[in-house]
C-alpha cells in the first residue's frame, strides 16, 4: 500500500516505464491496425499457399511477359540450331560469359564495400583459364581433324596440341601468384573469400556447362534432346501450378506446387518419348561432327536411330486396334530415362538456385530476360542435366570399340612426322605379311 502524507493525499509517484506501456486495449488497436495495414490473411491456408501462383492476382500479366519472351527465345534459339555445330557452341559460350559476369557482380556486391585489390582481373583470368582447358580437352579432336590437311596449320598448332594440359596449368598458375601477390592486410578474410568464390563459379557454372559441347559434338540431339526436356518441364510446371497449384512443394520455392511438380513429370517423360521419334530421323540432328566445319552432315545414323518393329497381335487379342505393329526406336527408351531425370532430380538445381538467392535476399540474378530474371536463373537446371545427358551418353550409348578417325587423331596430334611416316612403314610391313597389300 502506498503512504498517504499528512494532508491525507497520497505521495506522487516517480514515472517509471512500465506505467506508461500501453494497456492491453491500446495494444490490441495497435494490432488491429497494423493487421488492417497488411491486409486480411486466410490462416485456413497452408503455410506458403498465399505465394502460390494460383492466388497471385497480377498472374496473367506476369504470364503474358513470361510467355513473349519465351517465344523470343524459342525462336532464336531454333534458329541457331539450323545454323550447326559451330554456332551453338558460340552460343553456349555467350550464356556462359552472362553467367559469369551476374555471379562475379553479385560476389563483389559482397564485399561491403570494400574495394578488394586485382579481383575483376583475377575473376576473368581464371575464368579463360578453365575455358581453354576444359574447350581444348573436349575439342582437340576436331581442331586435328579440320587442320590436318594444312601442313602449315598442323605444324603451328601440333605443339599447342601436345602441350595443352602444362601451357594451361601455368596459367592457373600465374593467377594464382597473383593472387598471393595481391594480398592487402586487414583483407585477408575478404580475399580469400573472393578466391573460393571464383573456383565455386567455375565449378558451378562453367565445369557443368562445359559438358553440353561435348554433347553437341557426339551429335546435335544430344544437347538438344535434354535441353528441350528441362525447357518442356519447366513450362510444364508452370502450367499445371497456375491453374491446379495448390500444395506447397517446398520452402525454398514458395510457388511450386506438387501439382505442377507431378504433372510437369508425366509431361516430360511422354514428350521425351515423342521428340525422340522425331529428332532421330533428322541426320543434321543424329550424325556427330568429326571437325569443326560448318557444312551439311551425311552418315550412316546408326542402330540407335534405326527402329524396331513390335508385333500388336497379343493386344489386338483382346482390345481391338487399328494398328498391328508400332515402330520404336532404341533413343525413345534413352529419351524416357532423360525425361524423368529432367522432370525429378533436375529441379533441384533450380531449388538450389532459390536458396542461394534467398541466401544473398533477391529475386534474381539479374534481369537480362524480361519475366525470367538473369541467364543463371534460367540456366539452373540446364547445368544439372548436362553433365548427367554426358555421362549417360559415355555410360549407355557411347561405341565401346576404337575407330579409324579416334586413331587417326591420336597419331596426328601425338606423333612428330618421322614418327608417323615410321608407323606407316611398319603397318605396311604388316598388310604385307598377311597379303593383304603387295
Amino acid at each position: 500500500m502506498q503512504k498517504e502524507n499528512r494532508n491525507g493525499t497520497s505521495p506522487p509517484v516517480s514515472p517509471s516505464p512500465n506505467l506508461h506501456a500501453a494497456t492491453p486495449r491500446q495494444r490490441s488497436g495497435r494490432r488491429r491496425s497494423h493487421d488492417e495495414q497488411r491486409g486480411p490473411q486466410d490462416f485456413s491456408k497452408p503455410n506458403g499457399a498465399g505465394n502460390l501462383l494460383v492466388n497471385d492476382q497480377n498472374k496473367y500479366k506476369s504470364m503474358k511477359t513470361r510467355v513473349l519472351s519465351s517465344v523470343w527465345m524459342i525462336g532464336g534459339f531454333a534458329l541457331i540450331i539450323y545454323m550447326g555445330h559451330l554456332y551453338i557452341w558460340a552460343m553456349i559460350v555467350v550464356i556462359q560469359l552472362f553467367m559469369a559476369q551476374e555471379l562475379f557482380t553479385l560476389a563483389r556486391a559482397a564485399q561491403r564495400g570494400k574495394n578488394v585489390p586485382d579481383v575483376r582481373f583475377l575473376n576473368w583470368h581464371f575464368f579463360i583459364t578453365a575455358m581453354v582447358y576444359v574447350y581444348g580437352r573436349f575439342l582437340s579432336k576436331q581442331l586435328v581433324k579440320t587442320i590436318s590437311s594444312d601442313k602449315m596449320l598442323l605444324m603451328s598448332f601440333s605443339g599447342l596440341i601436345q602441350y595443352h594440359m602444362i601451357i594451361c596449368y601455368f596459367l592457373y598458375i600465374a593467377g594464382f601468384v597473383w593472387f598471393i601477390l595481391s594480398l592487402k592486410k586487414g583483407m585477408y578474410q575478404i580475399q580469400f573469400g573472393q578466391y573460393a568464390w571464383t573456383h565455386m563459379i567455375l565449378f558451378v557454372v562453367f565445369a557443368q556447362s562445359s559438358f553440353t559441347v561435348a554433347n553437341i559434338f557426339e551429335g546435335i540431339i544430344w544437347f538438344l534432346l535434354p535441353a528441350s526436356l528441362i525447357v518442356i518441364n519447366d513450362i510444364a510446371a508452370y502450367f499445371f501450378g497456375f491453374y491446379f497449384g495448390r500444395t506447397p512443394l517446398i520452402k525454398l520455392s514458395p510457388k511450386k506446387t506438387w501439382e505442377g511438380f507431378i504433372g510437369a513429370s508425366v509431361t516430360t517423360v511422354i514428350s521425351g518419348f515423342l521428340l525422340a521419334y522425331l529428332m532421330g530421323r533428322s541426320t543434321w540432328l543424329t550424325c556427330p561432327r568429326k571437325d569443326l566445319s560448318t557444312g551439311w552432315l551425311y552418315c550412316d545414323p546408326g542402330p540407335m536411330f534405326k527402329p524396331n518393329y513390335y508385333s500388336l497381335e497379343r493386344i489386338n487379342a483382346w482390345i481391338p486396334l487399328s494398328w498391328k505393329e508400332v515402330t520404336v526406336m532404341p533413343v525413345q527408351k534413352h529419351a524416357m530415362a532423360l525425361g524423368l531425370f529432367a522432370s525429378s532430380i533436375a529441379p533441384f538445381g533450380g531449388f538450389f538456385a532459390s536458396g542461394f538467392k534467398r541466401a544473398f535476399k533477391i529475386k534474381d540474378f539479374g534481369d537480362s530476360i524480361p519475366g525470367h530474371g538473369g541467364i543463371t536463373d534460367r540456366m539452373d537446371c540446364q547445368m544439372v542435366m548436362a553433365v548427367f545427358s554426358y555421362t549417360y551418353y559415355q555410360s549407355f550409348i557411347a561405341p565401346r570399340t576404337y575407330s579409324v578417325d579416334t586413331l587417326l587423331t591420336q597419331i596426328l596430334g601425338h606423333l612428330s612426322a618421322e614418327e608417323q611416316f615410321v608407323l606407316y612403314q611398319q603397318l605396311a610391313d604388316v598388310l604385307r605379311k598377311r597379303e593383304q597389300i603387295r
